[in-house]
């Protein structure tokens, strides 16, 4: 096999339940060995039938999907050697931990002294030793969600598939397993595929990202460029926060383009999708990207501004204005020593880099 066959492919994946509308539309996505990939998006854009279709839970109605270069359509779930982590951790309540993680091993006939050390070792990789002749019921949501990954990992899969594993736990717990999950990935270099509708949870821990809407991958990118340069004003709209501004292309100049926003004067952006003179266009800017003062900043993209809303967050203050007509304008101003005097009311102008608002398409 080549080395740079990807190890999970699919090819042109469609996916119907009724016959008549397609939930996953024409899907050709690469994953390679040892990457941590993402299917991130809104519910019902197809992201959890991708990966069930690849776990062999359903079948893909047309296109093929290759697991090492083979054909794995007409392959059994249990055939495919894939470990599989759910949000409900689908754990054997009459079963202790130990036995638990034993299932699988037992499964595939082996002996019982290997099955006992391959059981210490993943329980030793999420840290429950301890907690081996427990059962389910008596363990936390937390807990139980690190014996659900242990199990995963047991018989030493080369892909471990992942749907929605932490959606049950509080911010903070939730938090931390976000980290133990990417430090044992990058400890094992196990290939991982991980659902989620949750943006901040998939910029943490994924090497790359695809962001479905409406069964279609919008864009598929690492974290960095997915933020800083997305493709199309649903991506921008979905990671992160996002401000937005609507106006029609007024002159293009290379990869920079002047936006009449109408009443509101004439901004320049960077021009990020193919736009002709007089195409509506909407404008993207990050809030960590916008500055607040009380006059126009030479050298930058500025714009009159009312404070609106004040949001103390500890290590930044949220600022809502009204910007243009849109009065759900949001800066976030970092919480230093020399805090900024503001207060509802307050006018004076936002003002930006050029290179910090995008020109995407109108939606």
């Amino acid at each position: 096999m080549a080395s740079n066959m990807p190890f999970v492919r699919y090819e042109n994946v469609q996916k119907s339940y009724d016959g008549e509308s397609l939930v996953v539309k024409n899907l050709n996505l690469d994953i390679q060995k040892g990457e941590f990939v993402t299917m991130l998006g809104p519910s019902g854009s197809g992201k959890t039938t991708c990966l069930m279709m690849l776990a062999g839970f359903e079948t893909a109605t047309y296109g093929d999907i290759l697991l090492d270069g083979k054909p794995i359509n007409n392959i059994p779930p249990h055939r495919r050697g894939i470990g599989m982590v759910f949000q409900n951790y689908a754990l054997f309540p009459h079963m202790t931990v130990n036995e638990n993680l034993a299932f699988p091993l037992t499964v595939r006939k082996m002996s019982k002294a290997d099955s006992e050390a391959k059981v210490r070792r993943a329980l030793e990789m999420v840290q429950m030793v301890e907690f081996g002749d427990r059962k389910p019921a008596q363990l936390s949501g937390g807990q139980q969600q690190r014996i659900a990954l242990a199990r995963a990992l047991v018989f030493e899969p080369e892909l471990v598939l992942m749907d929605e594993p932490l959606g049950a736990l509080d911010k903070q717990l939730r938090e931390h397993m976000q980290y133990e999950i990417k430090h044992i990935h990058e400890s094992l270099g196990v290939t991982v595929v991980y659902v989620t509708h949750d943006q901040s949870e998939a910029l943490t821990m994924s090497n790359r990202i695809a962001v479905f809407n409406d069964g279609i991958v919008q864009q598929l990118a690492d974290p960095v460029t997915l933020y800083e340069r997305p493709d199309n004003a649903f991506v921008a709209q979905f990671i992160g926060e996002n401000n937005t501004l609507v106006g029609h292309v007024d002159t293009i100049s290379g990869k920079k383009v002047t936006v009449d926003l109408g009443k509101h004067g004439k901004i320049q952006a960077t021009r990020v999708v193919d736009v002709a003179k007089g195409d509506k266009t909407t404008l993207s800017i990050r809030p960590e990207r916008i500055a607040f003062s009380d006059k126009v900043v030479r050298g930058k993209v500025s714009l009159p501004a009312q404070v609106m809303e004040l949001i103390y967050l500890g290590d930044h203050i949220r600022c809502r204005m009204k910007v243009a007509g849109n009065d759900e304008f949001i800066a976030k101003i970092p919480n230093s020593n020399k805090p900024i005097a503001l207060s509802p009311g307050n006018k004076g102008y936002v003002s930006w880099n050029i290179d910090d608002c995008r020109a995407l398409d109108y939606s």
